[in-house]
């Protein structure tokens, strides 16, 4: 992720949270959801049950350990364990400080953590894949968002969020792994970028002025 696009996902996590703290349920989550809701037929709920499997640990255990086999994430192993221990641990933080209910429960829903966990760790997985060969690359990149906008959908169909929890919860998630992801590139380049003259070789003649007179 380049710092541009971390930027966009801290200011858009960041409007989002002070936006909900300000006025709680935000004007266009009412309409978005019952927009959502209105697809939601059995078959579309049952998809969506199996997707929002993708922010529980059941999957997110086996992405994290995935991530050791690829040398992006290997090399700082630390990093990335880190920083997806700091996306979960934002989200229980920040759901009492913000104190929003969710749209069917008096439980606190900002910013969801099916949806932060699911963009943090699946985000993971999308920069390991620079790894892959391109198409392996793509393809892998495209599942992870699909995924990723499956498990904030899956939120609101199954009536546990509103909209703007699972955008805050994509955002923040994003986020934090986009800083491991900049920190863990800028890291790499850094012994590849310095480079220093090579010794002169052995076998080179020794030029030499000629002497006066």
């Amino acid at each position: 992720m380049t710092a541009p696009l971390l930027l966009l996902a801290w200011a858009a996590f960041l409007a989002l949270a002070a936006a909900v703290l300000l006025t709680g349920v935000l004007p266009g989550d009412e309409w978005v959801r019952q927009a959502v809701l209105a697809h939601a037929t059995p078959p579309v709920v049952q998809a969506m049950r199996w997707i929002n499997l993708a922010g529980t640990w059941q999957v997110l255990l086996p992405v994290a350990l995935g991530l050791l086999l690829f040398p992006r994430t290997r090399r700082r192993w630390w990093l990335w364990l880190l920083v997806l221990l700091l996306a979960s641990g934002l989200e229980s933080l920040l759901k009492p400080v913000i104190g929003r209910a969710r749209p069917e429960s008096p439980a606190f829903g900002f910013p969801s953590g099916h949806a932060t966990a699911a963009a943090a760790y699946l985000a993971a997985l999308a920069y390991a894949a620079g790894d892959l060969p391109p198409l392996g690359r793509r393809l892998t990149r495209a599942a992870a968002a699909c995924l990723i906008v499956g498990v904030g959908l899956a939120r609101i169909v199954l009536h546990a969020h509103w909209p703007s929890d699972a955008l805050g919860g994509i955002a923040l998630g994003l986020g934090c792994a986009g800083v491991a992801a900049l920190i863990s590139g800028s890291t790499a380049r850094s012994p590849a970028g310095s480079t220093s003259p090579a010794p002169p070789s052995r076998d080179a003649p020794s030029r030499t002025r000629p002497g006066p007179g």
